[in-house]
């Protein structure tokens, strides 16, 4: 399964590229190479040293789980299709949870800072991350595996559609404004996520879903109707393209400049 995971991986990768290259939303104001010669690398050594360090602990959690019937969702009788289906929006209703504390709370806003220092947006940064988040996210997802009893083909399977869907709607891709206004109303589309990576700290504070856009709209964090032309990508306190490549990435976290 892990191999499925990496093939839609790169699949999707390639295919919001080409897109990208296709039909661009808007020309980059910085060097898109540079910009993945940093981003990719980054992408390929975080998943490596997340693979190594937590995958085969998750597998472990959830076959005890599954064995033994542990967790909340076993303790009810329902079909093992409405149990992925609550699995899934349990993770991801955590996702968009650990999303907002990692802009809420300073220290893993030193972390998230990395992502958001892109001054562009494209599908590479779908895949730009301090490998610091990625392990503090790595324990939440175990505690959340093993309280809720979620199913390995479950965990994959959003595995998979998180991929797919944060590569999408970090993609530079010009979108059909009527496709996006039925999109939003349950995923989330390129421009609610273009509002997030806004250098207005209003504006960044906010559109915090990953999969599912209902969760914003039902807890107030929703940001929509923005000038799209409007937007500047990154934050306000790393401007200078020449410090943002992938040596400076790995020790952002450690400089005082933060907001």
């Amino acid at each position: 399964m892990n191999t499925l995971k990496t093939i839609f991986y790169w699949a999707g990768l390639s295919l919001f590229l080409v897109l990208e290259l296709w039909l661009p939303y808007r020309p980059s104001s910085v060097s898109k190479m540079r910009r993945w010669m940093a981003n990719l690398p980054l992408s390929i050594i975080n998943g490596s040293i997340y693979y190594l360090i937590y995958f085969s602990v998750l597998a472990e959690i959830m076959a005890q789980a599954e064995s033994h019937q542990l967790g909340l969702l076993n303790s009810f009788a329902m079909p093992d299709w409405l149990k992925m289906v609550c699995g899934i929006l349990v993770l991801d209703f955590v996702l968009y949870i650990w999303h907002l504390l990692n802009h809420v709370v300073p220290l893993f806003w030193r972390f998230h800072r990395v992502h958001h220092s892109d001054m562009n947006l494209d599908v590479s940064t779908a895949s730009r991350f301090h490998i610091g988040e990625l392990l503090m996210s790595g324990l939440v997802r175990m505690m959340v595996v093993y309280s809720f009893g979620i199913s390995f083909l479950t965990y994959m399977l959003f595995e998979i559609l998180v991929n797919l869907s944060i590569q999408f709607h970090h993609s530079s891709i010009r979108i059909n404004p009527f496709f996006e206004k039925f999109w939003i109303l349950f995923f989330i589309p390129p421009s609610m996520h273009r509002v997030h990576h806004s250098v207005k700290i209003k504006e960044r504070d906010s559109n915090y879903g990953v999969l599912f856009s209902f969760w914003d709209r039902f807890f107030g964090t929703l940001t929509w109707g923005i000038d799209q032309s409007l937007i500047l990508i990154g934050i306000g306190s790393h401007r200078k393209f020449e410090n943002l490549g992938f040596w400076h990435m790995w020790f952002m976290p450690f400089t005082k400049r933060s907001s």
